[in-house]
Parts: C-alpha cells; sequence; structure tokens
C-alpha cells in the first residue's frame, strides 16, 4: 500500500530509508517542541497550553504535506515569526496576545486563498533557476550558522559580531565529537549517520550535564488547550497596526516557505527540467493549513522547516519522510520528556552537517556568467548574515533583475521578477 500511494519504487527509495529520514528530521527541529511554548509564553500565554498546539499545529500540517503534496518536508511553528509575534507584536508594540493570534489567523486565510488562485505558485516558478541553486547553499549556510550557535561554538561577539566560543566547554566539545562521529559514518557509508551522531552525543551528555533526564513520568497526558483555544480578537481588524503585523507575517512565511521549497528540493534533485518545486501548490496547500489551524489551537505561524533538510540528506524522497515526522509529533504530545531531553549540542552536528549537504548544487551555478553568478553568491551570503532566508532571495532577486536588465539580457526577466523586485524595494521604505 505504502509503495503504491508514494511510489517508493519511482522514487528509488525504501520503506525503511523512508521511515528513517522522517525520524531524522524530526530530531532535529523537535527542539520547538520546547522553544515555541518558550517563546510565546512571554506574552502570558499558558506555556503548556502552547505545547499541545505546537505538537498539534506541527501535525497537522506536515500530515497535509505528507498526503496531498507528498514531500518529504515537515511543517511546525516557524522560529523567527514567532519571536517577532512574541517580542515585536506583543511586548514591543503593546498588543494583547490575541491581537497577534488573529493577525496570524488572518494570514492562513489569505495564503489559503493566493493558493487557491495559483499566485504563490507563481512566485516560486518566477525564481529563476540559478537563484534555486543559490538558494539551496544560502540555506546551507544559514544551517550550519545555526548549528554552531546552538552548539556555543559561534557566540555573540559585540567587537566583532561573532567571535569563538568557550572550546573548553562540555557542550561545544560534544558537538565537535558529534561533527566529527556523523563524518566518519558518512565516509563509511553508514546508513542513518546524522540519528546515531543525534542519539551518541545525548547519551554522551549526561554525565557531563550538557543532556538532562527528564522529570517525573516519561508518558503523561497532553495539558489542555483551553487558554489560547480560538482567542481572537477582531476589534482592532481595520488598524493601521494590524496592517503592518499582518503584511510583515506575510512577507516572512511566503519567502521563508519558498526558500526552503525550492532549496531543499534543489538539492534532493527534485526539480523538473524547468527548474520547478514538483506539487510545489499542494505542499503551499499545507503551509496555509498549518498557520490557519495553528492559530485555531494557539500558536503562531506554521511554515515549512529548513531541517527538512537533514531527512532528505538522509535519502528521504517522499511523503513517507514527512508522514512519519508526522506521527512523531503526535507521539511526542504524550511522551514529550523524552523528546525536549535531546540538547542543542546533540542536534548541532546534525544540522552543520546538513549545510555541508546542501551546498552541492553550487556546482550547477555558472559562475563565468556573471548576471546568473553576482545574484547567486550575494542571495548565498545574505542567508546567514541577516539570519533570515527571506531577505536572502530579496536581495538575490533585485540584483539579479537589475544586472539583467542593465545588461539588455531582458529575455531573461519575467514580468513576474520585475513586479517582485520593484515590491521588494518598496519594502525598505516602507
Amino acid at each position: 500500500m505504502l509503495e503504491n500511494f508514494f511510489k517508493l519504487n519511482e522514487n528509488k527509495t525504501t520503506v525503511k530509508t523512508e521511515i528513517l529520514a522522517g525520524v531524522t528530521t524530526f530530531m532535529t527541529m523537535a527542539y520547538i517542541l520546547a522553544v515555541n511554548p518558550d517563546i510565546l509564553s512571554a506574552t502570558g500565554m499558558d506555556k503548556n497550553a502552547v505545547f499541545t498546539a505546537t505538537a498539534l499545529s506541527a501535525f497537522v500540517a506536515t500530515m497535509v504535506m505528507a498526503l496531498v503534496a507528498k514531500l518529504p518536508f515537515a511543517l511546525a511553528p516557524g522560529m523567527g515569526l514567532n519571536a517577532f509575534f512574541a517580542f515585536t507584536v506583543v511586548l514591543g508594540m503593546g498588543h494583547t496576545w490575541q491581537f497577534a493570534i488573529t493577525a496570524v489567523f488572518l494570514e492562513g486565510i489569505i495564503f489559503l486563498i493566493l493558493t487557491a488562485f495559483n499566485i504563490r505558485e507563481l512566485i516560486v516558478n518566477a525564481i529563476p533557476l540559478p537563484l534555486k541553486h543559490a538558494v539551496s547553499a544560502g540555506i546551507g549556510l544559514f544551517i550550519a550558522f545555526i548549528g554552531l550557535q546552538n552548539a556555543g561554538i559561534i557566540t555573540n561577539n559585540d567587537a566583532v559580531l561573532v567571535g569563538l566560543g568557550d572550546m573548553s566547554s562540555p557542550a561545544v566539545l560534544i558537538a565537535l565529537g558529534g561533527v566529527i562521529l556523523i563524518g566518519v559514518l558518512l565516509a563509511l557509508k553508514v546508513k542513518g549517520a546524522l540519528l546515531i551522531g543525534i542519539f551518541a552525543a545525548t547519551i554522551i551528555g549526561l554525565p557531563f550535564g550538557v543532556t538532562h533526564m527528564p522529570e517525573g513520568t516519561l508518558v503523561d497526558i497532553p495539558p489542555s488547550l483551553e487558554p489560547i483555544f480560538w482567542k481572537f480578537d477582531f476589534s482592532n481588524l481595520f488598524s493601521f497596526d494590524m496592517l503592518i503585523v499582518l503584511f510583515t507575517f506575510l512577507f516572512v512565511d511566503m519567502f521563508d516557505t519558498v526558500g526552503t521549497l525550492v532549496g531543499v528540493s534543489s538539492k534532493a534533485g527534485m526539480l523538473d527540467k524547468d527548474g520547478r518545486v514538483p506539487r510545489v501548490k499542494q505542499a503551499l496547500f499545507a503551509d496555509s493549513i498549518g498557520t490557519f489551524v495553528g492559530a485555531i489551537l494557539g500558536t503562531s505561524t506554521v511554515t515549512t522547516y529548513v531541517e527538512s533538510a537533514s531527512g532528505v540528506a538522509e535519502g528521504g524522497k517522499t511523503g513517507l519522510t514527512s508522514l512519519t515526522t508526522a506521527v512523531l509529533f503526535l507521539l511526542a504530545l504524550f511522551l514529550a520528556p523524552i523528546f525536549t531531553m535531546v540538547p542543542a549540542a546533540a542536534t548541532a552536528p546534525a544540522l552543520i552537517l546538513v549545510g555541508f549537504f546542501m551546498m552541492s548544487p553550487i556546482l550547477k551555478i555558472d559562475f563565468d556568467n556573471y548576471t546568473d553568478s553576482i545574484p547567486a553568491f550575494i542571495t548565498i551570503i545574505a542567508m546567514p548574515l541577516t539570519y533570515s532566508i527571506a531577505e536572502g532571495i530579496v536581495f538575490g532577486m533585485i540584483s539579479y533583475v537589475l544586472l539583467k536588465l542593465l545588461t539588455g539580457k531582458t529575455k531573461d526577466v519575467s514580468i513576474v521578477m520585475i513586479v517582485l523586485a520593484i515590491l521588494f524595494v518598496l519594502k525598505f521604505f516602507i
């Protein structure tokens, strides 16, 4: 049944490979189960209820991705978007969390409409192939940078922005050891190298206090959603603040999702001959449904996760990978202590080496064609340095359009790309 539904033979994969890939994806993004409630609780939202909303919204959205789009991508409340929700909209602008969750709900509705009329698909397809390859490489640097930060190998440094962390720290040493272990396993072609590395680093972290055993029972009843379920506030629906907040949510989610879909698909060799993501409309539908349902449950914007690249790196090619991840998110509702005990030092090595995997599409860029390669380079370098996939796409697209038009290569630029570039420029001044 699984073979027929997901066409495993056609995609040159197996049930074992897909399930292993799904577990790997889940392990690299399970941190969201702990981090999202922590961030959103700063607004006054019930932390335990947000945990349940996080797991359920990830389950629903990833299940839609698995069964409708049949792609190996997982979804959950997005990092960055949850920080904007909590620290900018609520704590910064002084709005209630109910106001913010209403904006997320409206975003989900708008995205459903845009997806139904193929507008989001049009934007995905408008990105030129060199930039699609560049997005993959840029995401690779971005993921590696996140992994290095999570492990404490790279830290904040006021003098030069970033600097080397405490190399004698147990967490740093465990993370570096994890990189070497996974590297050796990859060189020896051991299946499940990333997952083995995560488990090994988690266990090694126990005696050093990096990994903490959960308190109480390992199995528990999920916390109630009642404090945050369907808590919308439409009293400021037509205010200027709502417009600004809604636009920001829409913009960041739109291009983070587009970047992830394009970048990971490029790495997996899933783009067709025209550089298009297969079943992209269905994938964007999963993202829209996730945001819509997530707002009702009580969490911030749900988006496609860049950590999906870890499952793809393990060989995941179909919806069976995301189906596995979705089921694990559902199980996490009852086994939260087990899944949340995995420390950042254990997942960091996987993220760092996934970053390495994501770099390979850079070889498909013609570096002798400067109107292709310079925008590609700008895209790649902007993602980690602005800490945003969306901003990388913005700078890459603007530079691509300008270089093509100013050198007379107008045939390489579509009307959609020109419109997007103009909107991107206007964004900086609004």
